[in-house]
């Protein structure tokens, strides 16, 4: 019998910010660093489990991620509760985006998904563009 998807759920929200490390890149490996605060504005305690990320550069697909809990932690979160935490991402063909999944539990052993939407992995202008 296939399994069934996990039910999407909207009382985890979230925040992402995108920095280009100019200083740790180089043609063809670009690294962006990302922040993400996660804030439980649920009624339960939940518990976060898993990530999967898809990660996309300018030809398309790049990776696939998927692994327990986020930068080596798997962090409970009572109701209104904020965790925040960073990581990279290397892209070769920037520009490129991210998305996926966090999986979490609630202390009842419920399971659901919380979507993370894509968000963009550009690099800075250096100089204002003109057209003429």
């Amino acid at each position: 019998m296939p399994e069934l998807p996990l039910p999407i759920c909207d009382t985890i929200h979230l925040e992402v910010e995108v920095v280009y490390a100019a200083e740790h890149s180089r043609p063809g490996q670009h690294l962006f660093l990302y922040f993400i605060t996660l804030e439980n504005r649920g009624p339960k305690t939940v518990q976060l489990l898993r990530r999967e990320w898809f990660i996309y550069d300018a030809y398309g697909l790049a990776g696939h991620v998927e692994g327990e809990g986020v930068v080596g932690e798997k962090p409970i979160l009572k109701p209104g509760q904020r965790y925040r935490y960073n990581s990279f991402c290397p892209l070769a063909h920037p520009p490129g985006a991210m998305h996926g999944y966090y999986t979490f539990q609630n202390l009842q052993g419920e399971q659901f998904r919380v979507e993370i939407p894509a968000f963009a992995l550009r690099l800075p202008h250096s100089r204002p563009r003109t057209l003429h």
